[in-house]
């Protein structure tokens, strides 16, 4: 098919960018469709581009269709981070078409080489509180508000182009009405008293500044060694806990401090709003917020969000305290599953999850290719 490769930086521009995946996914009944307004926001006004570089292209078909789309991020933080000379791309929807999807990837890769970079890889935003991820398997599923979904011909694509994994996530979907068995909870209360630890009230949380900055304190400490993660900046921190922190539900909230109120680990699940976001189409308004507020009050699904330790407490057993905690607030209730965030297949903390009995949900993975030089 005939098509070109434009630049975009209009406001109108981006909106269209915004919604082309609404168009390609038209009739897929596992897509959800985040809001345009909060796509829009985190494109051209997110803390993290008081860092970071992005660009966004467009491929339009003769007839003026988009019929792809992609973003390409310079993140200088997380090349120093890891020691590396890569660009990102995400925001990476296309039909399936391995001329279209190699053009757009091209851009990236020009622009990465005038950077002088070495490698290009995604899809990936500008940290890990964006969606990132290809999908490999579970197209079947639908995926929770915060995770990407694309057809079975992207990865296809991605690896004809000579792109390969750089890491590979898993989802599990598991039963979370079993409750916990009496001897379980009898450890849990006698880690609590030998590490003299407690759990925080989530009011607390919302409420004391010292307690929030010690949870992204946690935070950025407990992932620090996690693929293309990079600490999370004081501004990142504050938009997040603006966004976020006042949601927090606290039968699905566990934090865990330490005899001097530090952050040991933390357990932190939001209704599952899929349904909801598919109903809303991209839009709050009118009918998007009476859809999405009706499933936060009503649901049967849970996300589980953000599951961590703190590094002096990993390796100690206490992220059975939340895990404990969550799921016997949840078996007092309507809660019958719970899907997890990706979280990498080498990740040694899927073994607590084998007494709960889970199957297999969805696999993604971040490709990685060399950016190849012409030698004069």
């Amino acid at each position: 098919m005939n098509f070109a490769i434009k630049e975009i930086s209009t406001s109108k521009e981006i909106k269209e960018f915004v919604k082309f995946p609404h168009k390609l996914y038209k009739s897929s009944k596992q897509y959800v469709p985040v809001l345009d307004s909060d796509e829009i926001r985190v494109l051209t006004s997110s803390p993290s581009l008081e860092y970071a570089k992005i660009k966004l292209w467009v491929a339009v078909a003769t007839n003026g269709e988009i019929v792809g789309r992609i973003a390409g991020i310079y993140n200088p933080r997380s090349n120093e981070y890891h020691n590396q000379k890569r660009i990102r791309f995400g925001w990476f929807d296309h039909i399936d078409s391995k001329e279209v999807a190699g053009s757009l990837l091209a851009c990236v890769e020009d622009w990465g080489k005038e950077l002088g970079m070495e490698q290009i890889h995604g899809p990936l935003g500008f940290n890990t509180w964006n969606r990132q991820g290809t999908l490999t398997e579970g197209f079947e599923n639908t995926p929770p508000v915060n995770c990407l979904y694309n057809y079975p011909y992207y990865p296809q694509i991605l690896e004809e182009l000579g792109f390969e994994k750089q890491v590979e996530w898993i989802q599990i979907k598991l039963r979370a009405d079993g409750g916990v068995p009496d001897k379980i909870k009898r450890i849990n209360q006698l880690l609590l008293d030998k590490y003299k630890l407690r759990i925080l009230d989530v009011e607390e949380l919302k409420r004391d500044p010292k307690f929030l900055n010690n949870f992204f304190k946690s935070y950025n400490q407990s992932f620090r060694d996690i693929d293309n993660f990079i600490p999370l900046t004081e501004s990142e921190v504050r938009k997040i806990a603006k966004d976020y922190i006042p949601k927090l539900r606290k039968e699905l909230t566990c934090i865990i401090v330490d005899q001097q109120d530090n952050i040991a680990a933390f357990g932190v699940c939001f209704p599952n709003l899929s349904a909801s976001f598919k109903k809303a189409g991209g839009k709050l308004y009118p009918f998007g917020i009476f859809h999405i507020l009706r499933e936060f009050k009503n649901y049967n699904t849970i996300d589980l969000m953000i599951l961590g330790a703190a590094p002096e407490w990993q390796n100690k057993g206490i992220s059975s305290i939340y895990h404990t905690f969550i799921a016997t607030n949840l078996e007092r209730g309507t809660i019958k599953y719970a899907i997890t965030n990706p979280q990498a297949e080498d990740n040694s903390a899927y073994k607590v999850w084998d007494r709960y009995g889970y199957e297999p949900y969805m696999r993604r993975k971040c490709f990685i290719k060399d950016i190849e030089y012409v030698t004069q």
